[in-house]
């Protein structure tokens, strides 16, 4: 649950990034502050006009003169709104954008196991809606804000110049107000998180269903999947009835208050005129000064509302920058004079943060030799996708070390190591751009002869083939290839990289017996000189190998050649006859099944 700060203590951590365009906010609600001095100007002008020229034998001219000052002073409040908004608009949105950034960066940074925890829509929510929200407050909200509480004092104190007794009779209906005001704060910051984090919760699941959708439709999901998001709906509705029911409730109370004590003031007002009390001129400067009040008054529940929803968006900004990256470089790294590769877990133990004492691997201990590929097996859950994910440090080993050359991982400047160390998963992901940027995402050498050398490689000569050919936009994750033209894709960026250490996880799951032959062939001459660390699901991924290790319950139980394993370990016969035989691509298993499916559906409505 998130910590509860006080608003002035959360707004307070918007200084630094405000603080570059702090002139220029001040001269934005200098603007703001003097459009409504002049605005309180107008009634003043309009008591003289009243008291000293609209009586018997009062002067023409004064009132064209009255009419024209209130023209000016129109004009005036008109330009110096304008200028408000030419002061603030642009800094405001440089905050907006070097904080989207700043988060960006963030994201960047922080462990895999931060986004484990975290939805993507929850970031998203938080990198889009929550900043542009602060923006619009900073340019907007907080300065309106101030405004409209200055408008008011000064409001008052004028109207208690003219009369003390209309001003405290306006001024009583302050009292319930501030009571009600402190009741709605509470209550609209509570619904107000509630609506935001609920909406981070829907982004999430509207990005995971477009992800998904060939999996949803598959299956016949469909319906499932929109009954579940119309409840989320649902809840996120209610949650925003709720809300605008309390800033409706606190509205009218702002706006009848105020209104029943102007009520009550003009009878009194008209009592004091009759007896000599009060001039024409000042009852009239009164309620056109009330006038002058009653707008920011009435508009005072939406700039609280918007305050508060401010303070939930930065409390929700700094959730996330907040979060400390534990896994960074240290201050004085360590690397080998010349990398050779030579790789060793020594009694590696590793658990999740959530789960301390539930350790994943245990205790490994593992030599690799420079240039050897290691096949890595062991049934589902062994811990072998663990661990080959904690050599590029995507997580840090709990205790124990891993060395590359004798150097602890953790002494290796972290952009180092991860040049040094290249990746291909089984659970691939693109981005959105060309096959070109995509496969030398983390070359060294981003050349033609490296994408060609990487691409034939991989065996994905399909590239050259696609409407762009290699410079074809592949679309958001790929999704428009299939599982195997995927894979072949990371297999070639992880290639491309020429890493001195490899980490692969079953990277030809996907590939049709011939491909994977022809890959594997390629693959020997290009690994020669590479430190390969490869988990096998398949046997024909195992006799890549030069040596295997065998992982059960989180411990290498046993480490040799495929035929040494084979004839005296029965636990290793038994994993090899469980391994999957046939390679399957099961993107275009589904886009068969849905082929299938629309073919089907057209030949029924025939």
């Amino acid at each position: 649950m998130a910590k509860q700060t006080s608003f002035f203590r959360s707004i307070s951590r918007l200084y630094p990034h405000v603080r570059p365009i702090l002139p220029r906010l001040l001269l934005g609600l200098i603007s703001a502050l003097l459009a409504s001095v002049v605005a309180l100007t107008i009634p003043q002008v309009l008591r003289v006009l009243v008291n000293e020229s609209l009586r018997p034998g009062g002067a023409t001219e004064a009132v064209w003169n009255a009419s024209l000052v209130i023209l000016a002073l129109g004009i005036a409040e008109a330009g110096l709104v304008a200028l408000r908004r030419q002061f603030v608009i642009n800094p405001a949105t440089t905050v907006e954008t070097r904080m989207r950034v700043s988060l960006y960066g963030h994201l960047q940074d922080l462990t895999v196991s931060f986004h484990d925890r975290w939805g993507s829509g929850q970031l998203l929510s938080r990198a889009m809606t929550d900043l542009n929200f602060l923006r619009r407050w900073m340019a907007f909200g907080a300065i309106m804000l101030v405004v409209t509480t200055l408008t008011v004092v000064i409001g008052v104190v004028v109207m208690f110049s003219m009369s003390w007794q209309l001003a405290l009779i306006f001024l009583a209906a302050a009292v319930p107000i501030m009571a009600y005001g402190f009741r709605f704060r509470t209550r609209f910051s509570k619904v107000a998180r509630r609506s935001q984090d609920q909406a981070g919760d829907l982004a999430t699941t509207v990005e995971e269903s477009v992800h998904g959708i060939r999996v949803l439709k598959a299956f016949g999901r469909s319906r499932e999947a929109l009954e579940s998001f119309n409840e989320q709906a649902e809840e996120l509705r209610q949650t925003e009835i709720a809300k605008a029911r309390h800033q409706a409730t606190f509205s009218m109370v702002v706006t009848l208050l105020p209104e029943l004590a102007l009520g009550a003031a003009l009878v009194v007002g008209i009592m004091l005129a009759a007896g000599g009390q009060l001039s024409i001129g000042s009852l009239v400067a009164f309620f056109a000064t009330a006038a002058v009040i009653a707008a920011p008054v009435e508009f005072s529940g939406m700039l609280l509302a918007m305050a508060l929803t401010a303070k939930n968006a930065v409390d929700r900004h700094f959730e996330v920058m907040d979060t400390a990256n534990t896994i960074t470089s240290p201050e004085k790294p360590r690397t080998p004079a010349q990398l050779k590769g030579a790789l060793s877990f020594n009694a590696a133990t590793f658990a999740f943060d959530d789960a301390p004492d539930k350790p994943i691997l245990r205790e490994v201990s593992l030599d690799i030799r420079p240039g050897e590929t290691m096949a890595l097996v062991g049934i589902t859950g062994s811990g072998k996708s663990a661990l080959l994910q904690l050599v590029p440090r995507l997580y840090d080993v709990t205790t124990g070390s891993i060395t590359i050359d004798g150097v602890d991982l953790r002494e290796f400047p972290v952009e180092e190591l991860r040049t040094v160390v290249g990746v291909a998963f089984e659970d691939t992901t693109l981005f959105s751009s060309s096959v070109r940027d995509n496969v030398l995402l983390g070359a060294r050498e981003r050349s033609q002869e490296t994408l060609e050398e990487a691409l034939d490689v991989a065996q994905a000569h399909f590239a050259y083939s696609l409407p762009d050919g290699v410079d074809t936009l592949i679309g958001e994750e790929g999704l428009s290839l299939s599982g195997g033209q995927r894979q072949r894709i990371a297999l070639a960026r992880a290639i491309a990289a020429k890493p001195t250490v490899l980490v692969m996880d079953d990277p030809l799951s996907a590939l049709d017996v011939n491909t994977e032959e022809l890959v594997e062939a390629r693959l020997r001459e290009v690994l020669a000189e590479t430190t390969t660390l490869i988990v096998a699901h398949r046997p024909s991924t195992v006799a890549l190998a030069d040596r295997v290790a065998l992982l059960e319950d989180g411990r290498i139980a046993a480490v040799g050649t495929h035929s040494e394993l084979l004839a005296h370990n029965e636990h290793y016969r038994y994993v090899i006859a469980s391994l999957e035989t046939e390679p399957r691509d099961l993107d275009s298993e589904l886009s068969e099944l849905e082929e299938q499916a629309d073919a089907h559906a057209e030949e029924v409505s025939r």
